[in-house]
């Protein structure tokens, strides 16, 4: 799912398209015949590789809120911390609502159903952004004064998985409390995991950001993680080499919902008459090595104090029978084709309850229907 529009600088329509930078292909129409319906797979390939710039219009801003939220947690009660950021996601709300909500009040509808109400949803939205900020800089300063309850669910499924001895993968939704929470709750609950990463993670992708605003998400990220697994899109047979090594030591890879980074990504209906675009990695590696594959998504229900992790395993359906050799990667994308589908489907359940904590949403049409719209940012695991 994509939400694309938001933290677009107002010189967004003079960068490059999508297709300035990349050529995408389709490559199949996978039937799911239990289902009735069918994945669409995509490759994408750089052609005309972007530049990364050393300073963006939002490093300033990004560097500014940073300050004031390590204030905040620094000096004020918890109970201060939610009504602070709801208030500082107002200062830009109307810009927001004047270039963003129109594309976000489509995406949402499609999803959800016209009978949702967009605008109250979108200035959640705000306020839980603004929430992951402050729950980094609490992370970074607050210490003993703020210890947050993590319930997590679905560990003995996990575990049990792990018994297999073939490693599991652990998809993650794009949701706020995701990024570091969600590594918490596992970390918490014994488990080891290592984090696919791509290398400009965090909140900027300028060289500034990179050298100066991600730093401390990464390092506080790191105190829940056994190791990260960075890629770049030019070193895919490194990182595919370590990833494989990480299962058959029966380890716990997490990767996160983004389609930017690999080279093929996938296209299936959402909710209403929406569609969604989900990375193949995590299904490929699972139909590839036979590890589980399991969906995560962690939630914040009582701002700052309450948090639930829910993993759950995917199916991938009925699988296919053996079949020789010449049909292996025809057999590998039914099986991916099912892992797509029940992913979706965790996801939609998972987010009916708290639709304003989803960073990305799925669009109303269908990719290869959309207009050309300029490249972007992603904020990546």
């Amino acid at each position: 799912m994509r939400l694309p529009w938001l933290g677009n600088s107002r010189k967004a329509s003079r960068q490059p398209s999508s297709n300035d930078i990349y050529h995408t292909e389709i490559i199949a129409d996978v039937p799911v015949p239990e289902r009735n319906e069918s994945v669409r797979f995509f490759s994408r390939k750089v052609v005309r590789p972007g530049k990364l710039r050393r300073f963006s219009n939002r490093d300033l801003r990004e560097s500014l809120l940073s300050c004031f939220y390590l204030g905040v947690a620094a000096m004020l009660p918890v109970s201060w911390w939610g009504p602070i950021c709801s208030w500082g996601s107002r200062f830009r709300r109307r810009r927001h609502f004047r270039k963003d909500f129109v594309r976000y009040d489509v995406a949402v509808k499609a999803v959800l159903g016209n009978a949702v109400d967009t605008k109250t949803m979108f200035e959640a939205q705000l306020a839980a952004i603004h929430r992951r900020r402050l729950t980094l800089a609490a992370h970074l300063v607050a210490g003993w004064r703020w210890s947050p309850a993590i319930r997590l669910e679905g560990l003995e499924v996990l575990q049990q998985a792990l018994r297999n001895g073939r490693g599991a993968i652990i998809w993650c939704d794009q949701f706020t409390a995701q990024t570091i929470m969600g590594k918490r709750a596992l970390h918490e609950a014994g488990v080891d995991a290592h984090q696919v990463s791509a290398q400009y993670h965090g909140f900027s992708p300028s060289k500034f950001g990179f050298h100066v605003i991600n730093p401390p998400l990464v390092k506080v990220e790191n105190r829940f993680l056994k190791s990260r697994i960075v890629f770049e899109r030019t070193d895919a047979y490194q990182v595919t080499t370590r990833i494989q090594k990480t299962l058959k030591a029966n380890g716990v890879v997490l990767m996160t919902n983004t389609v930017y980074a690999g080279s093929t990504f996938t296209e299936a209906a959402m909710g209403e008459r929406g569609w969604t675009h989900l990375a193949s990695a995590p299904a490929n590696f699972a139909a590839r090595a036979g590890a589980a594959l399991f969906h995560m998504a962690t939630i914040e229900t009582v701002p700052f104090r309450q948090y639930r992790a829910i993993v759950s395993e995917l199916s991938a359906g009925a699988r296919a029978p053996a079949s020789p050799a010449r049909d292996t990667a025809t057999k590998n994308l039914a099986v991916q084709a099912g892992y797509i589908l029940s992913k979706r489907d965790h996801m939609l359940e998972t987010l009916e309850p708290c639709p304003e904590q989803m960073m990305a949403w799925s669009s109303a049409v269908r990719l290869t229907e959309q207009p050309t719209e300029a490249a972007i940012g992603n904020d990546g695991a």
